[in-house]
């Protein structure tokens, strides 16, 4: 059953609540966020510390590379301006931040789980949950050491009244796909699931007592994977999707939604929702006409061209030689009309869309008003 009418009643969501943060930041409730994840809520802390990424990344909000995989604006960016606040600085970032209203630990390519590898051999990032967690308590232990006289970092008082968003767990799914089916994946889920719930635990311990937690897009729609992961005809939906690849998405999610509900009875008195970006993302996927884009399953920045616009061995932005030529995977001239942005990441315009559901609480569990987040 399609969710358009849902998503385009909210369209305006974020916009009005931006203009209305804007005007009375004293309005929103949490005067910081601090956020855990990977390359979907990224905004530069792994290209902090491997320095190389190129364009066109960066190219629709920011004019060049940003840090975030994307053409623009990540989920996360468009609720830190919801909420009246300046973009989150990346925790690993060195020169111009600002973390007086939080700090963002996502790294891209990082995994729940403690990786068994290095970025070098598999490009999984060393910046685990359990090791974001742990630069966050150092951060915590600063703030405290210098009682906030410090410019750039925040009140001692801010981490009891922050907001914690966490969205990670899609590299601990895909990373072995290829080798272990989703079979095989799934048997690592529930380790994956009880990571998230036992650093919300951890959090907790120390003050934090609001959180949102992302679950997981549908992968199965992904460019990428569409061309990368085995898979025959009869695996795809009507939609192009890969019907094992989304199913093995929707266990995962129903142990995520499980387990918070658990770690909720623990907690009776903090806020632990549940963000069902995955409804919304794959609604995107499947009916892109609907919310004003025009292309789902195919990347904007891309080499190949075809169905996908995929191929690993040129990723976007890249050159190599390609059967005898120098080839690059070049940006298409209009990712406002894609889902995708290089296979794998969303573009600006779908993150837009994503956030202003998520900023409806629609898709929230339990029930999350936004007037929470900022003043109507």
């Amino acid at each position: 059953m399609s969710i358009a009418w849902p998503l385009l009643l909210v369209a305006t969501a974020l916009c009005s609540c931006a203009s209305s943060a804007s005007a009375s930041a004293g309005g929103c409730k949490f005067p910081a966020v601090f956020n855990f994840g990977d390359s979907n809520s990224d905004t530069g802390g792994f290209w902090a510390a491997f320095p190389a990424q190129q364009g066109p990344f960066g190219m629709t909000y920011f004019g060049g590379p940003a840090g975030r995989a994307s053409d623009g604006r990540l989920v996360i960016d468009f609720i830190a301006q919801a909420m009246g606040l300046p973009l989150l600085s990346p925790y690993l970032q060195s020169i111009g931040s600002d973390y007086r209203h939080g700090a963002n630990f996502a790294t891209l390519a990082s995994t729940a789980l403690l990786p068994n590898t290095s970025l070098f051999v598999t490009g999984i990032s060393p910046f685990s949950l359990g090791i974001q967690l742990n630069q966050l308590k150092e951060f915590r232990n600063r703030v405290l050491a210098t009682n906030g006289d410090s410019g750039q970092l925040p009140r001692p008082d801010i981490f009891g009244n922050a907001l914690y968003t966490i969205g990670i767990g899609q590299n601990d799914f895909t990373s072995n796909l290829g080798s272990l089916g989703v079979e095989g994946v799934k048997q690592s889920l529930p380790s994956v699931v009880n990571q998230i719930s036992w650093t919300i635990q951890d959090l907790y311990n120390i003050g934090a007592r609001n959180f949102m937690v992302f679950n997981m897009a549908p992968i199965g729609c992904y460019p990428a994977f569409l061309t990368e992961l085995p898979h025959d005809s009869n695996d795809l939906d009507e939609f192009g999707c890969m019907k094992s690849y989304n199913s093995g998405v929707i266990y995962y999610n129903e142990l995520l939604n499980n387990s918070l509900a658990d770690v909720r009875k623990k907690l009776q008195d903090a806020s632990i929702v549940y963000v069902d970006k995955h409804t919304v993302t794959l609604e995107l996927f499947r009916y892109p006409n609907a919310h004003g884009l025009k292309y789902g399953t195919r990347a904007c920045c891309g080499y190949g061209g075809g169905t996908y616009n995929f191929n690993q061995n040129v990723y976007c932005g890249n050159s190599k030689v390609v059967n005898g030529k120098t080839s690059t995977a070049e940006a298409c001239g209009d990712p406002q009309n894609y889902v995708s942005w290089d296979g794998i990441h969303a573009t600006e315009a779908a993150n837009m869309k994503i956030a202003s559901a998520v900023m409806s609480g629609s898709y929230s569990y339990p029930p999350f008003d936004h007037s929470k987040l900022c003043g109507s």
